[in-house]
Parts: structure tokens; C-alpha cells; sequence
């Protein structure tokens, strides 16, 4: 297992670092983009410049494969890992049979940009191992996710020699590891489910060692219940080991649990920058009390996409209170923020930014105000701004911990 460690910390190094130097090339793209323009009084291209590199930053595609022998879950980890049931709209078909015939994409229904294909069983009589990579398509994949319901076979193992070969990630996952726990507790008279789940973990390691796979690392995953296992661990690897740009909008699709209401919330605080700067430069509105001109529907915008990314949205409240048994009330009762289910335009912004301090000022005057120039007469709308999503962001982030702790409690 030290072996593994050590790989996965070189690994882990080497893809931080490309990662980083990705997202600060285009960070340091738009901040000489802005900061010229401005030198020139022309606020419209630098509104222009920030609104593209947003634009590009929050639609960057991701490509998740998700492949296995017959059997195995594909379609079901497909479906879950976007957070809709096998019975919605837009769900992969599932079935005791391969029903996969050929890859089939399943965007998020949330994220458009981030994609989960599901592809055919490796080794089916359609799909032959030796023409199966070809037939895929693999190279326009970001990783691939290696599912087995058993043990991993011969098939999964040159699956994912190749994979190597290509110089792409890989994550062995041993799916529906419930149903063996269910197994083993009606047949053993002592059961242990740690000692239970470690045996199963380290047979799937030692199967793979001998078909010639170094210091393979192997997540149990549930068939349903994402929050249970190695699912989190998995999902932190995967974060871990993207480019930085890419793991942001990974973190942003994946589904809400306590750990990931924290990332998510820090993917979003690293943008509210540029939003601050964007409505003070556009600033059409003032606000009453403050020498602040602001944009209110852009930043009623961003507020409301806080909330349907961390599932506050009505929508999102209804389709968690069917799936649990509390009811949407119940969920908004331990709600506080003042946006949920709101118009958020200027008058509820002034009502909102009433009660808050200026908290979140002083760095962003220090740090990013002198950056890109920015002229003193948009200051105070700047600071509003970032004052104001800053703690929405915030108040909102609180909600989504609260309703988790409320239809999951010690298990979130």
C-alpha cells in the first residue's frame, strides 16, 4: 500500500501543477485584458473580456467514461452520479441484460458541459475486447471510471493498460458493494462490515496485481447511495488529479454532501471578483443608502445560480422531499437566507445588504482593486458588489448544510 501512496502523491503533484498553470495562464489572460482596457476608459471591453473568460471557465467540457463488463452498473453509476433515478427524463437505460449496444453520451441535467458516457460492456459478443477502444473513441475522454460488480477480469485489466498507454487517468471501481454487504451479514455469524468491506477491497487489489496492474487502487461504491463507501474518496481523487479548471466544474456537478458544499462554495467565492467587477463597471442601478451603482439583475443572477447549484432552488427542494420523507416545508424551515422563492432584484438586495458589515472589503481593496486599475469612483460599487455575493454565498452555503442535515443527519 506505501507504493500506492507514494504514486498516487507523485501523480497527484504532477497533475496539480499543469492543473494550476492552466487556470493561472487564463486568470492572467483576463487580467491583462481588463486592466488595458481600462487604461483606455473603455469599461465595455473590459466588461467583454471577463463576461468571455467566465463564460470559458464555467463551460468547460468534461467527458467522464464509465465502462465495465456486462452487468456491472454502468448505467445506474451513470444515472446516480447525475442525481436522477433510472425513471426520469434523460436517464440511461438499465436492465439484468447489456443494454448498452453502443457509447451513448448522458449530459448532466444541470451541467450541460459535463458529460457521462455510458459505454458498451467490453468483451460482449458486439463488442469484442480487441476492437473495443477503437470503437469508443477514448481519446476524447477526460478519465475513465472501470466498474465491476465481482472481481475484475482480464478484459478490464488490458482495458486499462491501454488507458495507461495513453497517458489518461483510470479509477477501478467495485460496484454494488451493498448487496455483497446484505450477503454477507445474513450468512455470517459474526458479522464485521470494516473487516467485511477491507477483505473485499484487498481481493480486488490482489486479483489485479496478478494480472499485472502495479499498486491499483480500488473504490467500493454502492449501487444507489453515493454518500456511502469509497465514493467520496473516489471522488477526491478524481479532483485531485484534474486540471484545475476541470476539477472545478467536476466539484460543481457532483452531488451535495457536506465535504463538497465547502469546495463547491470556494469554487464559487474565486469568481466573485470578477462579478463584483463587472457590475460596478456596468452599474446602472443605485442603491439607496450606499454612493454604490450596481448591475442588480446580474447579480440576482449569480445568487440564484448559488442557489440552484446548491440545491435551494424550489425545484430541487421538491425532488429531495420525494425522495426522503421530509417535507418541503420541513426543508425550508431550516432555511435563513432571505433569496429562496424571491424576485432578487434591487429592493431586495438593499433589504438584504442592511444587515451585514463590510466583512469581506478590505482584501479585495488591497489585493485586486490596484490588479487591474480599477478607477476610484467604482470602488464602492465594486466592494458592494463583492460585499454582497460574498455574503449571500455564505448565508446560502449555511442553508445547504442545514437541509443536508435534515434528510441525512449523521450520515452526510
Amino acid at each position: 500500500m506505501s507504493n500506492n501512496s507514494s504514486q498516487s502523491s507523485q501523480e497527484h503533484s504532477s497533475t496539480s501543477t499543469r492543473g494550476t498553470d492552466e487556470k493561472s495562464v487564463m486568470d492572467s489572460n483576463v487580467v491583462d485584458r481588463v486592466k488595458k482596457a481600462l487604461d483606455k476608459n473603455d469599461r465595455p471591453s473590459a466588461v467583454s473580456a471577463i463576461k468571455k473568460y467566465l463564460e470559458d471557465i464555467n463551460n468547460c467540457p468534461l467527458n467522464i467514461a464509465v465502462t465495465g463488463e456486462s452487468g456491472s452498473g454502468k448505467s445506474t453509476f451513470v444515472n446516480v452520479f447525475r442525481g436522477i433515478d433510472s425513471r426520469d427524463e434523460g436517464a440511461a437505460p438499465t436492465g439484468v441484460v447489456e443494454t448498452t449496444t453502443e457509447p451513448e453520451s448522458y449530459p448532466h441535467p444541470r451541467y450541460p458541459n459535463v458529460t457521462l458516457w455510458d459505454l458498451p460492456g467490453i468483451g460482449t459478443t458486439r463488442f469484442p475486447a480487441k476492437e473495443y477502444l477503437e470503437s469508443v473513441e477514448f481519446e476524447k475522454f477526460d478519465f475513465f471510471i472501470i466498474l465491476s460488480a465481482d472481481r475484475f477480469t482480464e478484459n478490464d485489466v488490458m482495458l486499462a493498460q491501454e488507458i495507461r498507454k495513453m497517458g489518461k487517468k483510470f479509477y477501478f471501481v467495485r460496484s454494488k458493494i451493498d448487496n455483497d454487504l446484505r450477503a454477507e451479514e445474513r450468512s455470517q455469524r459474526n458479522y464485521n462490515e470494516e473487516k467485511t468491506l477491507q477483505k473485499i477491497r484487498e481481493d480486488c487489489i490482489q486479483g489485479l496485481e496478478a494480472q499485472g496492474v502495479e499498486s491499483p487502487q480500488v473504490f467500493l461504491c454502492a449501487q444507489f447511495d453515493l454518500h456511502l463507501y469509497d465514493f467520496l474518496k473516489l471522488q477526491e481523487t478524481m479532483e485531485r488529479e484534474l486540471p484545475s479548471h476541470k476539477r472545478d466544474i467536476l466539484i460543481r456537478a457532483s452531488n451535495i454532501c457536506k465535504s463538497n458544499i465547502s469546495k463547491k462554495k470556494e469554487v464559487f467565492r474565486s469568481q466573485i471578483k470578477y462579478y463584483a467587477t463587472m457590475s460596478a463597471l456596468a452599474g446602472v442601478v443605485r442603491i439607496l443608502g450606499v454612493s454604490a451603482l450596481v448591475d442588480p439583475y446580474m447579480l440576482g443572477n449569480v445568487i440564484q445560480t448559488y442557489l440552484n447549484e446548491f440545491g435551494l432552488d424550489d425545484e430541487s427542494l421538491e425532488k429531495l422531499s420525494s425522495q426522503t420523507n421530509k417535507s418541503v416545508n420541513a426543508l425550508k424551515a431550516v432555511m435563513k437566507n432571505v433569496f429562496s422563492g424571491r424576485v432578487i432584484n434591487a429592493e431586495l438586495i438593499d433589504e438584504f445588504m442592511n444587515s451585514r458589515s463590510d466583512e469581506h472589503m478590505a482584501l479585495t481593496i488591497i489585493k485586486w482593486i490596484p490588479l487591474i486599475g480599477l478607477s476610484a469612483s467604482v470602488v464602492s460599487s465594486y466592494n458592494f458588489a463583492y460585499t454582497l455575493l460574498s455574503s449571500a454565498l455564505d448565508s446560502i452555503s449555511v442553508d445547504a448544510e442545514n437541509v443536508l442535515m435534515e434528510t441525512l443527519g449523521e450520515q452526510c
